[in-house]
């Protein structure tokens, strides 16, 4: 009973870890090469996976049930969605495209999505904050004739 029990929650524990924490193919993503990557679930704009959600173009799914792809980089998910005033369920395989971007299919449709460069800080990219600057300290000088 106790090998049971151990097991149970560990298959449990990993699903909730999964859903809680970043997937495999969590970023932003371009829906076309002009893409506002700012622009998340919006028209011309990105589309974003994020700890189990895919967020696209007025809807947004959660990814449940991942299941590896045998020698691939892809999962296969069950799709539980929502969005312009319907709910609805779908299944999707999610693999890595060899540029860093994903390929996404659903039944009798693959898109191609290619990744959003990272994100800079503005601080970083040579925005308003300054940086600070560097506090010196010389050596005390040593006496010469000493």
């Amino acid at each position: 009973m106790t090998t049971l029990k151990s097991g149970l929650i560990a298959v449990f524990g990993t699903t909730f870890a999964y859903a809680a924490g970043a997937g495999p193919f969590d970023g932003v993503y371009k829906q076309s090469a002009e893409a506002d990557c700012a622009a998340i679930g919006e028209d011309g704009g990105a589309l974003r996976i994020e700890s189990g959600v895919f967020t696209g173009v007025d809807n947004s799914c959660r990814m449940e049930r991942p299941v590896s792809i045998v020698d691939m980089d892809a999962k296969i998910y069950d799709m539980i969605c929502t969005g312009e005033g319907s709910d609805w369920q779908a299944r999707a395989i999610v693999m890595r495209a060899v540029d860093g971007g994903i390929i996404m299919m659903w039944d009798g449709y693959a898109f191609k999505y290619e990744a959003c460069p990272a994100a800079v800080p503005p601080d970083e990219a040579g925005g308003d904050a300054a940086p600070e600057p560097a506090l010196v300290i010389e050596p005390p000088e040593e006496d010469a004739g000493g």
